[in-house]
């Protein structure tokens, strides 16, 4: 019987926000997507851009700039 714990969604989802702080022309669809996720989902604090990012990542996340994608890791961080 195994102890080990899985990591915590909201640890690899901090991960992730700063790999988009970083380096976000690394980042895969799937990750920008799920950046988006969380950013919608506490909309109340998103400013307008990171709201309008985080929608146009959910459509079309290989359409995103550079700086949107930092706009949501950086929301992410901040959340």
């Amino acid at each position: 019987m195994s102890h080990d714990k899985a990591p915590h969604t909201s640890s690899s989802l901090h991960d992730l926000a700063r790999k988009a702080t970083h380096s976000p022309k690394l980042l895969t669809k799937a990750e920008i997507i799920q950046l988006a996720d969380h950013v919608l989902k506490g909309g109340e604090h998103a400013s307008e851009f990171e709201k309008e990012a985080a929608k146009k990542a959910r459509h079309n996340p290989e359409g995103l700039e550079e700086n949107e994608i930092i706009a949501l890791g950086k929301k992410t961080l901040s959340a």
